[in-house]
């Protein structure tokens, strides 16, 4: 097959109950993957998944559930149409969805992981009140020079996800995040909004987790990319356990380069196909780029995902 594809994966966010239930409803390797994810960590999935609860949204449970509905997605998606993409990128959590679709994590294995990764950033952040906030409608040099300014008066705040242009997610110590709000409305900020968040991502509040998480993906992680990943850290591809040992605790204290890896790459691809629920990523993508992007998050998209692709590869 021709068409150039880069495979898409979310994060957390991206989270509701009844995500995959259609998968899990219509194909036995849906339920064989949520059977073997439960067995594998003791959480039951179907519940989680699939009735009102509130673990959904404690990041240690988030994470996993995230996680297993791309890794079912992309794997149906990878039984009816074989092919390598040009690159796997995730946002945050879901790069580690990335490196299941390349062959570099078992998907079960990586359920365990990112379980694990979500009770590391939980405890890093335990005893603090932390959250992370939303800016919109600002450069990133104003977010950047107001947030280096609070720093400088002793408040904990790091402009930490860079979505889309005009679109930065802040995190840090919640009352400071609670002062910068209306310096950034100030600013001209259309929204600066907190969301529900537990953990302060992608910051140094972090550094606590980056040791044993390390250890966990040492002996996860395999030699064997079919297709580069790009990092979150440096928005540049990487293709071996060496690099992704390197970059992948840094992850958890760097903010995440979503867009700026939308507009280096976007020239070497044809279409989008983003693994899981919600379809986030199509919308921050929607001004950064004009190439079709499908979104596999039921029976009925993955027949669409499918059904276009071969068009456009016809």
């Amino acid at each position: 097959m021709s068409i150039k594809c880069a495979f898409l994966f979310p994060g957390q966010g991206s989270q509701a109950v009844g995500m995959g239930q259609d998968f899990f409803n219509n194909a036995d390797i849906a339920k064989q993957m949520v059977a073997d994810a439960s067995a594998r960590t003791g959480i039951d999935f179907e519940k989680l998944l699939f009735e009102e609860n509130d673990d959904l949204e404690k990041t240690e449970f988030t994470q996993p559930a995230i996680l297993l509905v791309s890794a079912i997605a992309h794997k149906l998606f990878e039984n009816e149409m074989p092919i390598k993409p040009v690159f796997a990128l995730g946002h945050s959590l879901g790069e580690f969805s990335a490196l299941v679709s390349v062959g570099a994590l078992d998907a079960i294995d990586a359920v365990e992981l990112v379980n694990l990764r979500g009770k590391l950033m939980a405890e890093a952040c335990a005893g603090q009140d932390v959250g992370m906030m939303v800016s919109l409608g600002l450069a990133d040099d104003v977010v950047e020079e107001i947030c280096a300014a609070q720093r400088e008066a002793g408040m904990k705040v790091w402009p930490v996800n860079y979505n889309a242009e005009g679109q930065i997610v802040i995190a840090g110590v919640k009352s400071d995040l609670e002062v910068l709000a209306p310096l950034l409305k100030e600013a001209k900020a259309k929204r600066a909004m907190l969301l529900n968040m537990s953990v302060a991502s992608h910051c140094p509040l972090l550094e606590s987790a980056t040791g044993p998480l390390s250890e966990k993906l040492r002996e996860m992680l395999k030699d064997e990319f079919i297709a580069p990943v790009i990092s979150n850290v440096t928005a540049k591809p990487y293709s071996t356990k060496a690099e992704a040992l390197d970059l992948l605790p840094k992850q958890l204290v760097s903010p995440v380069l979503y867009k700026q890896s939308i507009a280096d790459f976007d020239d070497s691809v044809d279409c989008y196909v983003e693994f899981g629920h919600g379809g986030v990523l199509k919308g921050l993508n929607r001004k950064a780029t004009t190439k079709p992007h499908f979104v596999v998050s039921d029976m009925a998209s993955l027949e669409t995902a499918l059904t276009e692709i071969a068009k456009l590869n016809a």
